[in-house]
């Protein structure tokens, strides 16, 4: 955590308001899984109370939930936390992880607190999207969107955490990534992640026979990874990218998923561009189905039956 690499702009700017005092008391810090809001967050939170990086502390508050909102209910606890006095010195930092979790109701309960927090109180939220959040709540924080980082900055992250890596695997992470450290993270670690790659591969293969037991056999495979819907969906559409890009320069260099090469070779002479076109057609509409609170089950059973009519 003290090696921290990327978004230097943004810490830059973090430390020199600190410095000059003049840092504001809510934070809004925007950008895409795995790009690193919640390292950001946690270097802030020191920076602000003066720790080493890496250091616990009985001040910095953090808020997270594996639910798929956060309620009024939870904001209340939040808000009373926010009211408690720091338990050491005189500064207190809440963290509210997925920011884009919060209900309208409960943004609505917590702009007060957000705009007129205690003294000595600061409040960082991060969030993939600002679009689900108030612009009462946004006009209230500073925003801090994060941008993807560069091949040398990812390799140079990878390099510091895992010194083992052989040169081969390391590029083939940095491709991967695709400029997020969180995804290289998951290709090298992350057994399920790589498990819902090998799946959803295979139905990309298989759709092509056409044959309609298919649908439940790989609904029931895809249901068995619970709360992955996005690394699922994304998944396709990674793929499927590889095999348009593929199919127009025949350049194993520039693909994401350099690891599955030779699979996506062999499945660009297979799709047509106008079939590729169509399944990310697909897959949005079920991403969209899914947001509108459908059944991972349902949304699948159709997302697979339309595949195979492509």
């Amino acid at each position: 955590m003290d090696k921290f690499i990327g978004h230097n702009l943004v810490r830059s700017w973090v430390k020199t308001a600190i410095e000059s005092g003049s840092l504001p008391h809510a934070h809004l810090i925007t950008g895409q899984d795995g790009i690193g809001k919640s390292y950001l967050a946690k270097e802030i939170a020191w920076q602000i109370l003066g720790l080493p990086a890496g250091k616990n502390h009985v001040d910095i508050i953090e808020y997270k939930t594996n639910k798929k909102s956060f309620g009024v209910d939870e904001v209340r606890d939040i808000i009373e936390e926010v009211n408690k006095k720091p338990f050491e010195g005189d500064k207190k930092v809440i963290i509210i992880y997925h920011g884009e979790k919060l209900t309208i109701q409960a943004q609505n309960a917590f702009l007060k607190t957000i705009e007129e927090p205690p003294k000595g109180i600061h409040i960082i939220i991060t969030t993939e999207s600002t679009e689900l959040l108030l612009d009462t709540i946004k006009s209230r924080c500073q925003i801090h969107k994060l941008l993807r980082l560069s091949n040398k900055q990812i390799k140079d992250f990878l390099r510091i955490k895992y010194p083992e890596l052989d040169e081969e695997t390391l590029n083939t992470a940095v491709a991967f990534s695709d400029g997020i450290p969180g995804r290289a993270e998951k290709l090298l670690k992350d057994d399920e992640f790589n498990s819902i790659r090998n799946t959803t591969l295979k139905i990309l293969e298989d759709i092509l026979t056409k044959r309609e037991e298919l649908v439940i056999q790989y609904e029931q495979e895809l249901i068995k990874f619970k709360n992955k819907e996005e690394d699922i969906l994304n998944s396709l559409l990674s793929f499927i990218r590889d095999i348009m890009i593929y199919k127009d320069l025949e350049n194993s260099k520039i693909i994401i998923n350099r690891d599955k090469f030779n699979d996506i070779r062999k499945l660009s002479s297979m799709f047509s561009y106008s079939k590729l076109y169509e399944l990310i057609e697909i897959i949005n509409k079920s991403r969209e189905a899914l947001f509108s609170n459908v059944s991972s089950a349902m949304a699948y059973d159709i997302m697979l039956l339309n595949m195979l009519e492509v």
